[in-house]
């Protein structure tokens, strides 16, 4: 099943004030509350918080060695986890209200939103929103990046695991992917929450936390580079930018005898596999070596 650390985080009562702020504004969020309800009365109520339900089936084996004549409790535990499960699953993948988008790696495309809204999608990244609903709540969840063009109206949400980026009519690019959580402002005003930071970004300004440290700037770019097939980068880790490379051509890269956490500050264009690798590897003294099968290996020393 799909990760939601959103979920998981709001079952287990661990959401800081942003997240659940956030969390509330999912379509979804009222059906959950309305799961919990009624899961109280399969008598669930005394077993104890869990992570995952593999880390709550541990528990019960170990319960059930020594109380094997008390069978009923954990079966009604177990049956309203199962409630829960499969109501918010029917719920994210049988409503038929639900649009989801996607890309593959080295794949591109523009998405017209109800409202005509645009989203143009970099490499693997998806977005997923409530067309029925959409007048009323524009929200739409996203992993990946993605470059908003927002038409004028009411509130405009992305949600990702990373922050919320909230606007009314705009143009801004998000990138929401592991560790790395960056908005760039282009065109009027954009709010930004990301755990305890928020901030309110100009055209020109730039939000980002990189491994957990918070950083702002300035850019001049009308749009974001990788719009027309090149990426560029300040400072960043090398593993996140071959992490790039790899979404825009589709090929696997290792590593041998390199430090993959030296920053990098340069780019590289979408177009041509060797000229990319070069710009990168270069001015890194590094060397690399594409073999059959999209593999490309990078070596040399971690100095």
């Amino acid at each position: 099943m799909i990760e939601d650390k959103l979920l998981n985080k709001w079952l287990n009562d661990d959401l800081t004030d942003a997240e659940k702020d956030a969390f509330s504004k999912r379509e979804d969020f009222a059906l959950n509350q309305k799961i919990i309800e009624d899961s109280k009365y399969f008598k669930a109520s005394e077993f104890s918080k869990v992570d995952d339900f593999e880390t709550f089936k541990a528990k019960y084996k170990v319960r059930s060695s020594v109380k094997r004549l008390n069978w009923l409790k954990p079966v009604l535990r177990i049956a309203s986890v199962l409630v829960i499960g499969l109501a918010i699953y029917f719920t994210m993948f049988m409503n038929d209200s639900m649009v989801e988008q996607h890309t593959q790696f080295a794949e591109k495309t523009t998405i017209k939103l109800p409202d005509l809204s645009s989203v143009t999608l970099n490499a693997d990244s998806k977005i997923t929103y409530d067309k029925d609903s959409w007048y009323d709540i524009r929200q739409l969840n996203l992993k990946g990046e993605a470059y908003f063009k927002v038409a004028k109206g009411k509130t405009f949400d992305v949600i990702t695991d990373n922050g919320v980026v909230t606007v009314v009519g705009t143009e801004f690019n998000v990138k929401a992917r592991s560790d790395y959580f960056k908005v760039v402002c282009y065109e009027g005003i954009v709010k930004v929450t990301s755990d305890t930071i928020t901030r309110q970004l100009l055209a020109g300004d730039t939000f980002r936390i990189l491994n957990n440290e918070f950083s702002q700037d300035k850019i001049e770019a009308a749009q974001p580079e990788w719009v027309e097939n090149r990426s560029s980068f300040k400072a960043v880790p090398l593993k996140d930018v071959v992490s790039e490379l790899e979404r825009q051509f589709n090929v696997q890269v290792t590593f041998k005898d390199t430090k993959t956490t030296r920053l990098f500050s340069g780019g590289f264009t979408h177009n041509n596999l060797e000229k990319a690798l070069s710009a990168i590897t270069q001015p890194m003294g590094l060397t690399y070596k594409i073999s059959s099968h999209n593999q490309v290996l990078i070596y040399g020393n971690t100095d």
